[in-house]
């Protein structure tokens, strides 16, 4: 049983070793397999070196981290111990973020708050740590800031600083200063302020420059901003300038924190430096600046506009690392010179990178990293490796010979005392080590003695293992039965044999093989067990370290072994909790003592038959060496130099012998030179003795014991201390006035003391200060006191201390006293008294006594008996003597110079007192104003008598002119010494006083006389409010506003410019200017287009005045509407999941083009087969980058396409990506026939599956015998090509069953439906082939099957749409029966029928061949076309191959082809982004999985649009002093979009080039020309630009005058010279153009009278009596109010000329005629001074009308009622309805002749054509009544009533090509200006009697063109004149004026008519419209808007009603 129990634990301890080998072997070699796809920790976001918070906000420290596996975060303190929560205070996040979250004050922890934390990330490749994390938590505190007190000489410059509590300094930043006066100096983006006097520096100081007495009456407060909570606060208490004027000459002085220690400056690298030098000294000193190289030579600092020097203060913008080191500011003056050093550390934050970051070696071979480091400075290096620290301080770590334990995570650290930084690397294993593994193993075995046993092992590694073997842990070596051997295989295996022969059963034991290299080692152990008697073996001395474990294993042989026990002593084990013993005979035993565990030890084996056999052990424990502690007099505590010292080494446990027991210094050995002696004191102990202790003995001192089993040391440390000793002790020391002083004071001792010296406050040697402040020129150095010319004050007791810490130290006390003649401190002083007050003059001698001391005044010895207002008095004091003079009451006499004389033996000196007796001042005079603007004025004055006092200010007091002086002044401030000073912060255009009083020191002077004022006009000095940006659609952007504050305006606003940019862009803004608009309340608005879509722009808004524009608003972001991604999804990938699922993942598209946010995306996918068809593809939205596209067709290939969708809509799908499902099991096949083909054979044939799933890749055929008996099932495989098989061996009366079935890879698929038949000798014909619908491709090959079984053989016969087969070459059947078609054409498309046929019976198949081949052309027609789109409609004809789609070409004219692809069921497709106006060629052709189909025929067609038209100048043009409004959208586009304008102008004389605005005005809202002359004429060149092409026009206007009225035209005048070549270019220079025209008019008038007396007489003699012209009677008149004319008035119808009144040279030429009307002609009489006819007011100036009196478009005008009764025939239309040529002349038709009654006055000719617009020809007849040439008085420049021009016009255009636009649209030839002198007979006015009030209304006016049709209230008189549109109710009188260029009506000379006209017309024509100084620009604006509106129905030529054309 025992035996049993042995082996069967051996054979599990066996197993349990080779399963931890093979697992370890598994694990090595699967960590060998993903080596390349693992990588260590790297952090992603390291935590910054310092995080400073305050506790009121808490922070968040980032920690992230990349690798493979993920790493895992932990954050350390310090000291490497882990970070937990602490709750409420810390918290460590999931994603690494360590959280400090707000905390009370009462919670503050050191530990948690204010600590060093370091970010770990591990995984498992390695660890890294990162930098240093200082955490500092600033808990919030009550604090102030307070300004300092300066005391400074006059003329000197002063720092002020700002006092901030320690405890807050780190965190506060001073970043402003404020003075009394509301001045504030505060740090620019550079951190520095300098304005010239004041500068203020980085570091927070205010540094003031030459400091004046007015400075002192300020006061200076600092302004601090909390860096943490942003919180900023003025100083609770302010600074001030103590000024004192200087007390004579004096010396450069330094402030006493810089005499001794100088000042140290540290900063980072880019900041800015100011370095100070605060000085005092009077003459003020000059600074000089110099900087230390190579440690002693200094070199001046070289200024430039990064190194300034400001006063004494040197400024160091942008600081580099290059500008640290020490600098020295130099001062001084005539006197003395001085100077202070400054220490300036540039920091640079540190990096660094170890390169190369990933680095593979391999084994054996060497590595190198280096670590590349920035900044400074940098102070060590560290290395770690997977987070432990390495010895290596270098930046480069080198590693001889890699090995296994190499591989992992190395870091590089760079620190300093700020900064520190970290970089990573990884050092990977190269090529393939795998460690060793045994491949085969022997097994453990039992055998009887006597045969040969062989044991193997074989091992496989890289590179190559050796085998070991071992049996009972003792190696196995050859002997003579035992060889061991050792070979290396074929396939690189070691394969290693133990072969035993004649095995004894001592040969049995535990045997182990282990395969070695040097990258690992695997091991197998089993026992083999021979049969035998039990046998212990002889076992080794066992030495054991006490303290550690002892593993042995009993050696026992022999089978079966029913026992192993161990004993000690006789006692079986185990006898304690520290030993165990085994029953596979192993003994353990835990923590080794020698006094209880050495000794014997024996194994005892036993059989299950009582043989035993013992084996003892032997084990020897072995102690190693142990040191007691010890150390340097009391713990360690520094000893005295001089003194003994013995120290005692002892080692208390260990074995002896030990080898050595020694003495080492700093780890070496001690130096006999070191006055140290050791002596070894018996076998365990060493002393160290030292007799005196000296410097050079401080260090480390370390005890070395070692033995056999180890070594061990201790170390103690000895510090020495060395009390100060007297080398130079100073002594007593007389010294003379004036003369350079130095007492030394020199110590010794260690450490080395430090020197001071102190003076003694009083006059006795106690109560000892520093030397701040005792005297000029006093100084310590090297510990030596030196006194520059030493002054009388510097004589007293002075103390020298020397002390290093140790012992009381050294001090010695001394008097220096100072030999000195009498001396005045203050040599002269300005001393003032009040007029009538007593005064005190003291005179203050200091010096060796007896003094003696003497007054004068003025030069003359002073004697008090005579005037008993003085008295002198004397007081002798201890260093000297006090005089005093006093006056009793002071006169203004009393002012003089008063001298005190002292004198003694050693010499005299003397002061000198000014004293000056001071009253108020006297009034200021002579206040002037020197210069004023809109918020200042500059005065000027004279001064007056000061009083005998400096006037310290002067106060200018002003008030607004309603305010009063009481309660409404306000003060400036101006020093004394000034006589001239501004007022600032005054208001534009408001009315001041201002008067000036005077004030010193005594009092204030009265008010002076006041001036008055009136501040001028400024640009707006606020922004627009209410500003809001609105976003349209994608492009555009809707901006609103209101005006500013009305007390912001500093005049009438005129406009707005509106700027806008990218809100990402630091490019300036686009401006766009907007009209003002003057309606109360109202919000202007601007429409910005064409912008990006959903891209966030800056607008800002500024108004403008005359003067300029004000400030801009602040800037308003808003982002454009979201639009549709621009780019698809990106990097697509699929994944094959399953048979029917796929994976599909992608990334977004470029944040920059997704128009917006990305709400989610589709993912359209569908079978690739049929991906043309819209109607298989399915869509699937998602918000995340990927899905799992479900339920999909098995063994399908897919096409799938993403695209990205935003709430402007879906974007572009990206390329399609394929993927392919994945294998499944298949359907059944499709079909199956059995079909008999002898007795005992059936031929059986199926289909493929319809749904293969897959590739099949073989079928199985199953039969079964189902009658008589049912059998079971047999099986068949076929290759998957084979879809017939024969079976043979059928039995005749026996019915079978057949089935099949396919196999993918995935398996096998259903079975079929079955098959049964019988086998039978009579075999009819009968087809295996099945019916099937074949697709062939064009020109393809194809056969059609057709497989035939039966005895006899069948025939088989063809049919080929129901046609008998004929065969060819092309279509020809086969042996098998098949038919081959050879070249299939569509035609081949049909039906085949295959018959087989034999004696026994027949069978048929039908084949359908469907032959597919590109599509057929598709046929395009034009849909639609728009100004950039064309719309084609699309027709495919129907096909057998489905259509793909269709692709649609095109092409403008010279451009190059482009297409675009459309789904095949679009019928319609609009090709959009054309160019407008534009000429395309469009054809289309479709494709369909076979090609692509012929192209349709070309559709040539093209978009809308033409150039852009030229508007009218008084809807473009508005006029203003120096500006002209331009408004850009009255050009007509031409249906294209404008693209851009360009703008140019110059003076109407100016004959040089044109002035350039703009060459890129954009198309929307108005454009500004500015900077123009008031008064001045001008020519305005525009050309508008659109995708057509472009048009220019040019056009005149004038500008208003100053006081906004307008300027009368230039006058020129050709002749009619340039209208002539205008319209008859070819005619020559020489040709008298006058005596043309008139010649032509003299063949006008003949043929026109002939015509008119002949048809006079025709119509007399044969016309209808009703249409006969009647020698008396009356006539209807339309418009005539019911009046009507006798012929006897008729005359007073022509035109009879008044006396000197001048006819018009040029008469109008149209007339109008009865059938005309009669007819229903149009013919109108036009009127060119008329509004247009929409105003809805009849004119009687136009067609003769019925009734409404109005113009008529239909076919003829409705009869008036009047008539209806006897002449309705008069209105009766011809029976034809055509108009005759005979027509009479109508009652009342006015003729002008050429030349009746004229003077024919060359200066009153022709003044020229007035063309229809657009147009180069003269107007047809019929088309204008021309009245422009009727019979005119000349006319005043002034008068308004025949101006022609709308509100806001007074302008003159002209198109390209030449000619001008007029207001009304009329083109002028070129090189014309009217100047017209002629009026309209018809406007004569009552000096003739036509307009009087007492006739009749018919005979008001000579012309019926020229009765108006407005009525005058209360009056019966008869209507005024035509109106002209100066006359029109929007008309204003100012348009005349503007429009003289273009106005036939307009004269310089006032007529007679003028003159004597009716007061009422004239008062009516002035009171229609305001004169434009009182009409403002909007006014004038909206008037033009009414005026356009009244336009309605202007005639397309560009005439309108009443136009005057000019023959």
């Amino acid at each position: 049983m025992g035996h049993l129990k042995l082996e069967i634990l051996c054979l599990v301890v066996g197993s349990v070793v080779a399963l931890l080998a093979l697992n370890i072997d598994s694990a090595l070699a699967n960590t060998g397999s993903n080596a390349d796809e693992e990588g260590g920790p790297v952090f992603v976001k390291e935590p910054p070196s310092k995080v400073d918070f305050s506790n009121s906000t808490g922070a968040e420290i980032p920690c992230q981290s990349r690798g493979t596996p993920q790493p895992e975060i932990i954050w350390l303190r310090g000291d490497g111990t882990a970070v937990g929560d602490v709750p409420g205070l810390r918290q460590v996040l999931a994603s690494g973020a360590l959280v400090f979250p707000p905390f009370r004050a009462e919670d503050y922890r050191q530990e948690v708050h204010s600590a060093t934390y370091i970010c770990l990330a591990r995984n498992s490749i390695g660890t890294i740590h990162s930098r240093d994390v200082h955490v500092r938590a600033v808990v919030t505190q009550v604090y102030d800031t307070h300004g300092d007190q300066e005391y400074i000489i006059k003329g000197n410059s002063a720092t002020i600083r700002c006092k901030i509590p320690s405890f807050i300094a780190d965190y506060l930043d001073v970043v402003s200063w404020h003075d009394s006066d509301g001045n504030v100096y505060k740090l620019d983006n550079r951190g520095v302020f300098e304005d010239g006097k004041f500068v203020v520096l980085p570091s927070g100081e205010l540094h003031i420059k030459d400091v004046r007495p007015e400075d002192g009456f300020k006061e200076y407060r600092c302004q601090t901003k909390h860096r943490l909570t942003g919180e900023t606060r003025l100083s609770a208490s302010a600074g001030k300038l103590v000024i004192t004027d200087p007390q004579g000459s004096t010396a450069p002085r330094l402030s006493g924190d810089t005499q001794i220690s100088g000042f140290a400056r540290m900063g980072m690298k880019g900041s800015t430096f100011g370095l100070i030098c605060p000085s005092q000294s009077f003459p003020p000193g000059i600074f000089k600046w110099y900087k230390f190289t190579d440690g002693s030579s200094r070199q001046p600092v070289q200024l430039d506009d990064r190194l300034k020097q400001l006063g004494g203060t040197l400024i160091i913008r942008e600081a580099k690392v290059e500008d640290s080191g020490k600098y020295l500011c130099v001062v001084s003056n005539s006197v003395g010179e001085e100077s202070v050093e400054t220490v300036l550390t540039v920091t640079a934050p540190l990096a660094a990178t170890v390169e190369p970051a990933v680095q593979t070696v391999d084994f054996g071979r060497p590595a190198t990293f280096t670590c590349h480091y920035q900044g400074s400075p940098v102070k060590n290096i560290t290395w770690m490796k997977n987070g432990k620290r390495l010895p290596q301080t270098e930046a480069v770590i080198r590693i001889d010979a890699v090995r296994r334990e190499d591989r992992g995570m190395f870091q590089c650290f760079v620190r300093n005392d700020q900064d520190s930084a970290q970089s990573t690397a990884e050092l990977k294993l190269g090529g393939r080590f795998d460690p060793p593994r045994l491949t085969f193993k022997f097994r453990e075995e039992v055998l009887q003695p006597g045969p040969k046993v062989s044991l193997k092992c074989k091992a496989t590694g890289n590179p190559s293992p050796e085998i070991v073997w071992e049996l009972d842990s003792k190696k196995v070596t050859n002997a003579d039965r035992v060889q061991v051997g050792q070979f290396v295989g074929e396939n690189g295996e070691v394969v290693s044999h133990v072969n035993i022969t004649n095995v004894h059963s001592n040969d049995g034991g535990v045997y182990r093989c282990t395969a070695i290299s040097k990258v690992g080692s695997a091991t197998h152990t089993g026992r083999l067990n021979i049969h035998g008697l039990p046998h212990v073996k002889s076992m080794d001395k066992a030495q054991v370290v006490a303290g550690s474990g002892m593993v042995k294993t009993c050696p026992v042989a022999g089978y079966p072994i029913d026992a192993v026990i161990w004993e000690k002593d006789n006692r079986v084990l185990p006898i304690n909790r520290r030993q165990s013993v085994f029953p596979n005979g192993t003994l353990v035993i835990d923590n080794v003592q020698r006094n209880m565990d050495q000794g014997t030890y024996t194994c005892v084996a036993r059989n299950a038959q009582g043989y035993t056999s013992r084996g003892n052990l032997e084990v020897q424990v072995m102690v190693p060496p142990r040191i007691v502690p010890f150390f340097f007099g009391n713990g360690d505590e520094p000893l005295m130099a001089g003194s003994h010292v013995t120290i005692t080494c002892t080692v208390d446990e260990g074995d002896l012998p030990f080898e050595n027991i020694r003495w080492a210094f700093h780890g070496k050995e001690l130096s006999s030179q070191m006055g140290i002696e050791t002596v070894k004191i018996g076998k365990r102990t060493n002393i160290l003795t030292i007799e005196s202790i000296a410097p050079f003995h401080k260090g480390e001192y370390s005890c070395i014991a070692t033995n056999a089993v180890g070594s061990t040391n201790y170390t103690a440390v000895l510090n020495i201390r060395v009390p100060p000793r007297w080398i130079v002790e100073p002594t007593d020391r007389a010294f003379a006035q004036g003369s350079d002083a130095k007492i030394e004071c020199k110590s010794d001792g260690f450490p080395k003391p430090s020197v001071a010296w102190k003076k003694a406050a009083g006059d006795g040697p106690m109560d000892y200060r520093d030397l701040k402040g005792s005297a000029p020129g006093m100084r310590v150095e090297d510990g030596n006191l030196v006194i520059s010319a030493i002054p009388k004050q510097a004589e007293g007791y002075y103390l020298c201390e020397a002390n290093n810490g140790i012992g009381a130290g050294l001090s010695a006390v001394i008097y220096i006293s100072v030999q000195a003649p009498p001396q005045f401190e203050i040599k002269f002083r300005n001393q003032t008294a009040r007029k009538g007050e007593p005064a005190v003059l003291q005179c203050e001698a200091k010096g060796e006594k007896p003094i003696g001391i003497l007054w004068s005044r003025d030069g003359k010895r002073l004697d008090p008996k005579p005037d008993p207002r003085y008295t002198i008095r004397e007081e002798i004091l201890s260093n000297g003597v006090l005089s005093d003079l006093s006056v009793k009451r002071s006169e203004r006499t009393d002012s003089a110079l008063f001298t005190c004389v002292a004198t003694n033996a050693f010499g005299s000196d003397e002061t000198s007192l000014n004293l000056i007796v001071q009253e108020p001042p006297e009034v200021p005079f002579g206040l002037k104003v020197l210069d004023k603007s809109g918020r200042s004025v500059q005065l000027q004055w004279s001064e007056s008598f000061s009083g005998n006092s400096p006037i310290t200010r002067f106060y200018i007091e002003y008030k607004m002119s309603k305010s009063d002086w009481n309660s409404g002044k306000d003060r400036v401030l101006v020093p004394g010494s000034q006589t001239m000073a501004s007022v600032y912060n005054l208001r534009p255009a408001t009315t001041y006083h201002l008067r000036l009083v005077a004030e010193n020191e005594v009092g204030t002077s009265e008010a002076s006389q006041s001036v008055t004022i009136i501040t001028a006009e400024e640009a707006p000095s606020g922004p627009p409010t209410g500003i809001a940006v609105e976003p349209v659609d994608q492009h555009t952007l809707k901006v609103t506003w209101k005006p500013p504050l009305r007390e912001e305006w500093n005049g009438d606003i005129m406009g707005y410019y509106v700027g806008y940019k990218l809100a990402s862009s630091d490019k300036p803004y686009l401006f766009e200017t907007v009209e003002f608009s003057r309606e109360v309340g109202k919000e202007h608005h601007l429409m910005i287009s064409n912008l990006k879509t959903y891209t966030e722009y800056s607008v800002v808004v500024q108004a403008f005045n005359r003067i300029g524009p004000g400030p801009m608003s602040k800037e308003v972001a808003q982002h454009t509407a979201e639009g549709k991604p621009d780019h698809a999804p990106q990097d697509i990938s699929c994944t094959t999941l399953t048979s029917q699922s796929i994976r599909v993942s992608w990334t977004s598209p470029p944040l920059a083009s997704a128009n917006g946010v990305i709400k989610g995306y589709k993912v359209i996918f569908g079978p690739a087969s049929s991906w043309y068809d819209e109607k298989t593809k399915e869509i699937k939205a998602t918000p995340s980058s990927e899905i799992i596209l479900h339920g999909l067709k098995k063994y399908t290939n897919y096409n799938m396409t993403i695209l990205a969708y935003t709430n402007g809509g879906d974007g572009i799908p990206s390329t399609a990506v394929s993927c392919h499902t994945e294998q499944d099991v298949p359907g059944p096949p499709t079909a199956v026939k059995a079909s008999v083909m002898s007795g005992d054979a059936i031929l059986l044939s199926w289909q493929p599956p319809s749904q293969p799933n897959g590739v099949v890749t073989q079928y199985t055929v199953y039969q079964r015998t189902v009658e008589p008996k049912e059998s079971e099932a047999t099986s068949q495989k076929i290759p998957s090509f084979q879809t017939t098989y024969e079976i043979s061996g059928l039995k005749r009366k026996e019915r079978y069953e057949f089935w099949v079935t396919a196999h993918t890879a995935i398996g096998e698929g259903q079975p079929s439906k079955s098959a049964t038949t019988s086998p039978s000798n009579k075999v009819p014909a009968k087809i295996a082939s099945f019916a099937e619908k074949i697709v062939a491709t064009h020109r393809d090959e194809v056969k059609l099957p057709c497989q035939a079984v039966g005895v006899p053989a069948p025939e088989i016969k063809w049919k080929v749409k129901g046609q008998m087969l004929t065969q060819s070459n092309r279509l020809r059947v086969l042996p098998d029966g098949s038919l081959l078609i050879k070249e299939v054409t569509r035609k081949d498309a049909g039906d085949y029928a295959c018959k087989a046929e034999n004696s026994n019976g027949h069978d048929t198949i039908m084949h359908t061949l469907v032959v597919q081949a590109p599509p057929q052309p598709p046929s395009i027609s034009l849909a639609g076309a728009t100004g950039t789109a064309i719309t084609v409609r699309l027709k495919s004809p129907s096909d057998s191959a489905p259509l793909h789609g269709l692709t649609i070409h095109y092409k403008q004219d010279f451009g190059e082809w482009e297409a675009t692809q459309i789904p095949p069921n679009m019928s319609e497709y609009t090709l959009e982004g054309l160019n407008c106006g534009t000429r395309y060629q469009i054809y289309a052709t479709s494709y369909n999985s076979i090609g692509t189909g012929e192209a349709s025929d070309i559709l040539n067609t093209r978009t809308k649009g033409q150039k852009p038209g030229v508007p009218s100048a008084h809807k473009f043009i508005e006029v203003s002093q120096n500006s002209v409004t331009l408004h850009l959208s009255s050009w007509d586009d031409g249906g294209c979009p404008m693209l851009y304008f360009v703008v140019e102008y110059k003076a109407r004389h100016q004959s040089d080039g044109w002035t350039m605005v703009s060459n890129s005005v954009k198309p929307s809202g108005n454009y500004v020309v500015l900077d123009l002359s008031p008064a001045t004429w001008y020519q305005l060149r525009v050309t508008a630009h659109n995708n057509v092409g472009f048009t220019q026009a040019e056009f005149e206007f004038a500008t208003l005058t100053l006081n906004g009225n307008q300027v009368g035209p230039a006058r020129t005048n050709d002749n009619g010279r340039g209208l002539l070549l205008e319209v008859f270019p070819w005619l020559p220079e020489w040709v008298d153009y006058n005596m043309i025209v008139a010649g032509c008019a003299m063949i006008v008038i003949i043929v026109v009278g002939l015509a008119v007396i002949c048809i006079a007489v025709s119509r007399r003699n044969r016309g209808p009596e009703s249409f006969r012209l009647r020698d008396e009677g009356l006539y209807a008149q339309p418009d005539m109010r019911g009046m009507t004319l006798k012929r006897e008035f008729r005359d007073e119808l022509g035109y009879i000329a008044p006396p000197n009144r001048k006819l018009p040279p040029v008469p109008g030429s149209n007339y109008s005629t009865c059938d005309r009307h009669k007819k229903g002609m149009n013919h109108p009489t036009w009127n060119g001074r008329r509004p247009a006819a929409a105003t809805g007011v009849p004119h009687t100036y136009e067609e003769l009308a019925n009734g409404g009196g109005g113009i008529y478009y239909d076919d003829h005008p409705p009869v008036p009622p009047h008539a209806h009764s006897d002449d309705s025939s008069l209105y009766s239309k011809p029976p034809n309805g055509v108009p005759g040529q005979d027509e009479e002349i109508c009652p009342y038709a006015t003729f002008h002749l050429l030349g009746f009654r004229e003077e024919m006055d060359p200066s009153k000719g022709s003044n020229g054509l007035t063309l229809p617009h657009g147009s180069t020809t003269l107007p047809p007849p019929g088309h204008g009544h021309h009245r422009g040439g009727s019979q005119s008085a000349p006319r005043g420049s002034n008068t308004t009533r025949y101006g022609r021009g709308p509100v806001g016009s007074g302008v003159v255009s002209s198109v390209a090509g030449g000619g001008t636009v007029g207001p009304n649209g009329i083109i002028n030839p070129p090189n014309h200006v009217f100047s017209p002198e002629y009026d309209d007979p018809a406007n004569i006015e009552d000096e003739y009697g036509y307009n009087s009030p007492n006739r009749r209304g018919s005979l008001g006016r000579r012309s019926m063109g020229s009765m108006r049709t407005v009525p005058i209230p209360e009056s019966p008189s008869p209507p005024p004149p035509p109106p002209r549109p100066s006359d029109s109710p929007n008309s204003t009188p100012s348009h005349s004026q503007m429009n003289q260029s273009n106005d036939s009506k307009e004269s310089n000379e006032l007529s007679e008519a003028e003159c004597d006209r009716d007061p009422l017309i004239r008062n009516r024509n002035s009171v229609s419209g305001g004169a434009p100084g009182n009409m403002s620009t909007e006014e004038m604006r909206r008037l033009i808007e009414n005026r356009n509106q009244n336009e309605a129905h202007s005639i397309p030529n560009g005439l309108t009603p009443y136009d005057t054309v000019n023959v």
